[in-house]
């Protein structure tokens, strides 16, 4: 049995937003957030309980703290949702597995009865393995080598042929700052060999590409299609593309093999770069060159048997 060194990342408290009640009544969507950072408040002590018990050794940090690669563990537990495994995912190599721990999973029953007053969707937890209700179980079955992780593929970016420190797990999306405004950008796939497709002019309001993990979110919710989860491919899509020629619809979506990558030169004044959600993001200007592969290292992950296929 390997030795049991374990970070603990939790996602903050402050993502619960503070406010004051000016005539002593808690309006229920206001209740709601209470519970939400009291169910996550109390899904944290039980994991430390457990931690405990197990007599392992073992560090808590919050993901906001991270600011340098995560070394000399052999495990991070991360709890929260998929946000908090995100974070945890762009300070890690191929070497160090993840456990993710849904804090505070959507309870059904209750957004069927607040749904015509407010939205009481909680976390999806699309990556975590385990939630309160199963994490010793889960952790049991990790330390006694019954569960091994799934090698999720990640995006690796260069910009002007400069490697970019950051992997993303989920998506990219090349976009101008400001939603409102048109971005313009031209690309091909090449592969390995150096053999290319024809360039591809867009004027749109940007460019999202996706790994097989991040199918199911952004990328799903935009019209595209959900992937194998343990699939080396990546998913690209144009979005709302404005007027394409008719010989370039069919490269409007589309997949790049993992022996090939998309080369996107940015042919608007500004842009940005985004990295698994608005957090993590490069800032592009005209005529940057921005090439998007699969060839970075893999993350090993503890996933739910409900998504390995």
């Amino acid at each position: 049995m390997w030795r049991r060194r374990v970070m603990l990342l939790l996602k903050p408290f402050d993502v619960y937003p503070p406010r004051q009640i000016g005539n002593g009544q808690i309006p229920k969507v206001l209740s709601y957030l209470d519970d939400r950072c009291r169910v996550h408040k109390d899904t944290i002590n039980f994991c430390q309980d457990v931690l405990r018990r197990k007599n392992l050794d073992w560090e808590t940090v919050f993901r906001s703290d991270l600011s340098k690669p995560i070394r000399n563990v052999d495990l991070i537990i991360t709890v929260g949702g998929d946000g908090t495994l995100l974070r945890g995912s762009h300070f890690l190599d191929d070497t160090i597995p993840v456990l993710g721990v849904n804090s505070d999973p959507t309870q059904e029953e209750e957004v069927d009865e607040f749904s015509n007053e407010f939205d009481a969707t909680r976390s999806t937890g699309y990556l975590c393995a385990a939630s309160a209700a199963n994490f010793e179980q889960v952790l049991d079955e990790i330390l006694e080598d019954h569960m091994y992780p799934s090698e999720l593929s990640r995006i690796s970016l260069r910009l002007n042929d400069q490697s970019l420190p950051t992997y993303a797990l989920n998506d990219i999306l090349v976009a101008d700052p400001c939603p409102a405004t048109v971005s313009r950008f031209s690309f091909r796939i090449k592969t390995d060999n150096q053999n290319s497709s024809s360039l591809v002019n867009c004027r749109s309001s940007g460019l999202r590409v996706s790994t097989a993990a991040g199918s199911t979110a952004a990328m799903l919710s935009a019209g595209g299609f959900p992937m194998p989860i343990l699939s080396r491919e990546i998913q690209y899509m144009v979005r709302e593309p404005i007027s394409p020629r008719h010989v370039d619809v069919p490269f409007m979506h589309g997949l790049v093999k993992p022996d090939e990558s998309i080369h996107v030169t940015w042919c608007s004044k500004e842009g940005a770069i985004y990295v698994d959600g608005s957090h993590v993001f490069y800032s592009i200007q005209h005529g940057d060159v921005i090439e998007l592969s699969t060839k970075a290292p893999i993350l090993k992950v503890y996933l739910p048997q409900s998504r390995i296929k």
